[in-house]
């Protein structure tokens, strides 16, 4: 587990569902003695995993102590606030967050928008300028981190600017002084990562859940704040920027004349479409410039990871685009610094493996021909052949494939059942037998050995032609209470045993012994008697208790009794040998 990590697994919590596997889009999970861990070199902290996972094992870093220490040592802290929060805390005052987010110890606040306004004039000045072809945003973190590790073929076609939340940052820091702090607040998780690998220029980011507990925490609610005219965003109000949380909000901002219909700008958002858009583009030769919008999340940001709201993402992108400020008449902006930036290719390099590998792989879950490889999912991969390349790779395990453990969990019921010298038969609410022994035919009778040998188990024979006490099996199944230690005159003998639920109202299990036998005599009486000495013992116990005597003479007494008892029974096998 790497905790430093933005997401890392509470292994105690892992619950081998392999949910985090199954929508996991780069699959960058890696499963050890039943537990998922997330590889960072895969991973692109797109947060499907946190979201997914049903016992909560997924977690988010959580980096308030981080920031709490930023606000102890700094003497300021300036707060970056992702355009997403008008959607996150619907019918506050933008001065009542901005009051509240002060008596955490933040000396001002500021919107990430204005980072994202300065994007947006260095695009529209690219573009005037761009050769024909297809041009990446790199505005979201985590759609970066997907081209640069599994599709580093489009690399270099990702725009070569820093994210508005580094932009950003250096606008304050060039402001307001290189030794103050900067703390992006938002959904997003890769930002995280982003401000681990630039910490000279954003020291910390947290969540909006991070934000809510530290202001449960210090007993801050925003909403009872006053409105306060003078509380405002520094160094001013975002404008266009305020709409980048939203899908399509980035191209707006780059020209007021962009429209839908406009085929030189294009928006996906989820990271299946992203794929989807990145399928076979290396072969589109455009005749214009064409600008790409990617955003990992589906709809954009206002339905990040770790957002608050959960609702309606109409209601969360009208409340986005009803407040922005769109200033039609000074679009596109002119560029006012440099913000360029490098991304390199750290392609995620996996192993090939010949047809001879796979197959041996498959053949460790029971898998030997096409038929067997159910493409079930239930591992998470796509396919059997999938799966078994992670075997390879040692990013999963055997005990992953449902249909292995099924059948390595049948074999072993069927040792079990072969093993147990008592008869043992399973039948379905239809009393229909699912399995049983080789024991329990030959309690029946030889006609029944002849049907198991011709079809072991007897799998599919109805109970009530087999055997003449069948309703002791419907008793159980309609009542759901067990019949147990029942003596059963069957044949000219005397079965005893005990009908049992498995699955209430649908499958019922049955024990019989024979103790007609003379050793099973022998056992039963011993076992009668045992059972006879332990309840009087009980007795004479509370008995020597109130009087305040010893039992324990009174126990040796009674097992000699049982001793003697067992030898007077004459031993079949004994008297067959002499």
């Amino acid at each position: 587990m790497n905790a430093s990590y933005p997401i890392y697994t509470g292994v105690t919590d892992c619950q081998d569902c392999y949910k985090c596997v199954r929508h996991c889009p780069v699959k960058a999970i890696r499963i050890e003695e039943g537990k998922a861990s997330v590889i960072s070199g895969d991973c692109i902290l797109c947060g499907h995993c946190v979201e997914v996972c049903p016992s909560g094992a997924k977690k988010i870093r959580n980096d308030i102590e981080r920031v709490k220490n930023l606000i102890r040592l700094k003497e300021k802290v300036f707060v970056s606030l992702a355009p997403s929060y008008i959607s996150e805390f619907p019918g506050l005052h933008r001065s009542q967050l901005i009051r509240a987010l002060k008596r955490l110890g933040f000396s001002e606040v500021s919107e990430t928008a204005l980072g994202a306004q300065e994007v947006s004039a260095h695009i529209a000045r690219t573009l005037d300028h761009a050769t024909p072809g297809y041009y990446l945003s790199s505005a979201c973190p985590s759609a970066v981190e997907l081209i640069r590790k599994h599709y580093p073929a489009f690399h270099e076609a990702v725009t070569s600017f820093q994210s508005p939340m580094q932009v950003h940052a250096g606008i304050l820091k060039e402001m307001y002084g290189s030794d103050i702090a900067v703390v992006f607040i938002g959904p997003c998780i890769a930002k995280k990562d982003e401000s681990d690998r630039h910490p000279d220029r954003v020291n910390a980011a947290i969540t909006f859940k991070n934000l809510l507990d530290w202001f449960k925490q210090e007993g801050i609610d925003p909403a009872s704040e006053p409105v306060l005219p003078e509380e405002k965003f520094v160094p001013e109000t975002a404008r266009e920027g305020a709409m980048y949380p939203v899908e399509g909000g980035m191209i707006s901002g780059v020209r007021s004349e962009c429209s839908l219909h406009d085929p030189a700008f294009m928006s996906f958002s989820g990271v299946e479409n992203i794929q989807m858009a990145l399928n076979g583009l290396e072969q589109f030769r455009p005749d214009r410039p064409v600008f790409i919008e990617l955003l990992t999340c589906k709809g954009g940001c206002i339905n990040g990871p770790a957002r608050l709201n959960n609702g309606s993402t109409v209601i969360k992108r009208y409340a986005v685009l009803n407040q922005a400020a769109y200033p039609a008449e000074e679009l596109p902006r002119p560029p006012r610094r440099e913000i360029e930036e490098t991304f390199s290719q750290t392609a995620v390099h996996m192993p090939e493996y010949s047809d001879s590998d796979i197959t041996r792989a498959l053949h460790l879950v029971g898998k030997y021909t096409p038929s067997d490889e159910l493409n079930c999912g239930g591992c998470g991969y796509n396919s059997c052949r999938d799966f078994a390349i992670q075997l390879l790779n040692g990013r999963a395990e055997r005990e992953m494939c449902v249909t292995y453990m099924r059948k390595l969990a049948q074999k072993k019921a069927n040792a079990l059942l072969r093993s147990i010298p008592s008869g043992v038969v399973i039948v379905n609410d239809e009393l229909k037998i699912v399995e049983c022994n080789r024991n329990f035919a030959r309690l029946i009778g030889k006609d029944s050995v002849k049907v198991f040998e011709a079809r072991p188990g007897m799998e599919g024979a109805l109970l009530e032609k087999v055997i003449p006490f069948a309703h002791l099996f419907r008793t159980v199944l309609e009542d759901g209470e067990d019949i147990l230690n029942k003596d059963i005159r069957y044949d000219k003998r005397i079965l005893h045993g005990s009908v049992f639920t498995i699955e209430k109202h649908r499958i019922v299990g049955g024990v019989f012994q024979d103790i007609t036998t003379p050793a099973m005599q022998k056992e039963h009486i011993i076992r009668k008697t045992r059972n006879v000495i332990e309840k009087n013992l009980e007795t004479v116990q509370k008995i020597a208790y109130l009087l305040g005597e010893n039992a324990s003479e009174t126990q040796v007494v009674l097992d000699s009794i049982v001793k003697s008892f067992a030898s007077d029974i004459p031993d079949k096998n004994k008297h067959e040998k002499t």
